[in-house]
């Protein structure tokens, strides 16, 4: 695991601050466990799946709500795990361009093992 940069990162220092206040003014941090905020953030997901269960127009507001959800939930999971947010999401993009290099990939919707 790598040490979160306090610099540019996915959340700004204002969110990571804000949030970050939130949770300590309720006193939360202690339900805040790796497996918790896991949990929470697969509950939100689904939530943002629900929006889209019978169609494609799905009400804004209620999709921003489940979008902060999960963001805030992910945030405060890579703060507990001590990982940089643009550092995994950067190497997770590098060994994604491997599976799916773009002359081959482009435009196809294809799983990398059939492409």
């Amino acid at each position: 695991m790598s040490i979160v940069r306090y610099g540019r990162t996915v959340t700004s220092e204002r969110v990571r601050e804000a949030l970050s206040e939130f949770v300590r003014e309720r006193n939360w941090a202690q339900f805040h466990t790796p497996e918790n905020l896991a949990k929470s953030i697969s509950i939100e997901a689904a939530e943002l799946l629900e929006c889209f269960q019978w169609n494609d127009k799905a009400d804004e507001a209620r999709v921003r709500e489940e979008l902060a959800d999960i963001v805030t939930y992910c945030i405060l999971l890579s703060e507990r795990l001590r990982l940089d947010l643009d550092e995994i999401v950067l190497e997770k993009l590098a060994v994604t361009r491997t599976k799916y290099p773009a002359d081959v990939a482009r435009g196809r919707s294809t799983k990398y093992d059939a492409l």
